[in-house]
């Protein structure tokens, strides 16, 4: 089994008609004691925003909440915050 964190996901909503511009970003990253940190960063595109950090037992469960989290973000409008060519 790896123990790799899965790979960040940055987000945003932007919707000028109601002078929407929002990121959301997901991380997981190792704690000092063997656990694994969801940590949350989110607010309007341009400022610092807000950062939130939950501690999980395992990486996995901390994988498992970030997919949760992508999943109800990108169902209520949010998406890649980085376009690729092709």
């Amino acid at each position: 089994m790896s123990s790799r964190e899965p790979e960040p996901v940055h987000l945003r909503r932007i919707d000028p008609a109601q002078n929407m511009r929002r990121f959301y970003s997901l991380s997981v990253q190792p704690t000092l004691f063997g656990g694994a940190s969801l940590i949350r960063d989110w607010g309007r595109i341009g400022t610092r925003g807000q950062t939130m950090m939950e501690t999980f037992e395992t990486a996995a469960d901390a994988a498992r909440a970030l997919r949760r989290l992508e999943r109800t973000k990108r169902r209520r409008g949010y998406g890649s915050a980085f376009r690729h060519p092709g």
